[in-house]
């Protein structure tokens, strides 16, 4: 059967739509990209009245384990802000309405006749959710409390991360306070001489310089600071004792009233030595600050460089392909664990060309979780294009003839799908972003258990293949395996 005739690749609207699946599996896969970003903080949730409109669910560890009746269909997360709609069914307030804007005026769980209008708010089910408990998210943490106190635990937990407001550095909070006192180049402190006089507060890496421009104002805060020293050590002796008549009274009181003066120098000398020491060590300490500074200065500039010819490399690599690609995917066993603890998997390939000019793909697989609505305990596979060094020479949208495997490392007996693009899905088009966030591919590819009772994964690895034969001719439709039918509902 042709790919044209295969509803479930048509992701133009949606990576998980197909003529058999529902609505709601139609919205779960066009938010699925946004709510499992990599680079999600948990720590930034906010569970406050002001929301931003885009918000989804608390995507925070409840403990116990969230109850499906707080779980929102659309994002899989627990009910923010959850409305209720005249079907009965809850979501995130906007899930929902960008589910409305986005797919049609419809419930995505039963496709009713939805309108936004129509929505109003489960207070209840907030009370609820706000009165679950949650573990802290931050690493090391290991305190619990109601998700309606997280947010206030996060602006007191020791080990929340916080920057310091001088240098900027992204650091624990329970380490804050001793960088600030000793490590921080850019924290206010006191001149070394504060003792003696000098009032001046810089930063930590200007002290040295400040120590080496200002020697001869420090040198008289300490001569003012000695003498005043000098005058409450050595009182000046007093009229009656200097008009005493007893001469022998007088000379016995002299040696009395000087006999600190030895001291005095003593201390002078040692004081002035110290010193002395003190602006030497400055004096290298600057010259040390400054060679560390351009050292850190080369360091930043040789990883930059690093980074771009790494990032060159891999493009060259990538362009080796010629359309023939094997993702090797490492650990797979890890993956699995944590499909069954009921966290969903989302994996995206290095990228790869289809030639040099040619196409720039990346491959998605999804391990669906036990309880996903329609395809559970499925592997979900799709292409993505790619913005490539070539997509100015190339025609668009991409068309041509794109094969799937899961290869059998044992027996050969590789699991193959075939599939046509679709020139008019936006899945084909020129990508405007670095990677098309819609994808083309199956839903349901291959059942997990299908996966353990063959040899698809060999040394915990699993071997996935892309073949793209971009079409320039008519004569390029290989022979062999057919694209297979519809999908039944799972």
């Amino acid at each position: 059967m042709a790919c044209s005739d295969m509803e479930k690749l048509s992701l133009d609207v949606d990576p998980y739509c197909d003529s058999d699946l529902s609505g709601c599996a139609a919205a779960m896969e066009k938010e699925r990209e946004s709510y499992l970003s990599p680079t999600e903080n948990p720590s930034t949730i906010s569970v406050s009245a002001s929301i931003p409109p885009d918000q989804q669910g608390y995507d925070v560890e409840f403990d116990p384990p969230l109850e499906s009746k707080y779980e929102c269909p659309i994002c899989l997360m627990g009910l923010r802000s959850a409305v209720q709609t005249p079907c009965g069914h809850r979501f995130c307030n906007s899930c929902i309405k960008k589910s409305i804007r986005d797919t049609g005026q419809k419930c995505p769980v039963d496709n009713e006749v939805l309108l936004e209008e129509q929505l109003f708010p489960d207070n209840f089910a907030k009370r609820e959710i706000l009165s679950l408990t949650v573990r802290c998210p931050n690493v090391g943490c290991s305190d619990k409390m109601e998700l309606r106190q997280l947010e206030i635990h996060e602006q007191i937990c020791p080990f929340a991360n916080t920057v310091c407001e001088y240098c900027e550095m992204e650091l624990i909070r329970d380490q804050l306070a001793l960088h600030c006192d000793t490590d921080c180049l850019k924290a206010p402190v006191a001149c070394t001489f504060s003792t003696f006089g000098c009032r001046e507060k810089m930063p930590r890496n200007e002290l040295a310089q400040h120590m080496q421009e200002f020697t001869q104002m420090h040198m008289r805060y300490m001569a003012e600071f000695l003498r005043s020293q000098s005058l409450s050590s050595c009182p000046v002796p007093s009229i009656a004792a200097h008009s005493s008549s007893d001469e022998r009274g007088a000379t016995a009181r002299a040696p009395e009233s000087c006999q600190c003066k030895p001291e005095l120098m003593n201390l002078r000398e040692t004081v002035l030595e110290l010193e002395g020491r003190l602006v030497r060590q400055d004096q290298q300490i600057r010259e040390l600050c400054i060679h560390n500074e351009t050292q850190k200065n080369q360091v930043t500039e040789l990883r930059r460089k690093l980074s771009s010819l790494e990032e060159a490399t891999r493009e060259l690599e990538a362009q080796q392909y010629q359309g023939v690609y094997v993702w090797r995917l490492e650990n797979f066993s890890l993956h699995l664990r944590n499909q069954e603890a009921g966290q969903p998997i989302v994996l995206h390939s290095p990228p790869f060309y289809t030639g040099r000019p040619g196409y720039k793909l990346c491959l998605r697989l999804h391990l669906q979780t036990p309880n996903a609505p329609r395809c559970s305990n499925y592997i979900s596979l799709f292409v993505h294009t790619m913005q490539g060094e070539f997509d100015s020479q190339l025609s668009w949208p991409l068309q041509g003839t794109i094969r799937l495997a899961v290869l059998d490392q044992v027996e050969g007996e590789h699991h193959v799908e075939v599939m046509e693009t679709k020139p008019d899905l936006q899945a084909f088009q020129r990508p405007t972003v670095l990677r098309n966030p819609k994808g083309f591919g199956y839903v349901t590819f291959l059942h997990l258990q299908v996966l353990q009772q063959r040899g698809f994964v060999k040394d915990d690895v699993l071997l996935v293949r892309c073949e793209v034969t971009p079409r320039f001719d008519a004569s390029l439709r290989r022979e062999g395996v057919q694209p297979r039918g519809s999908e039944p509902s799972l």
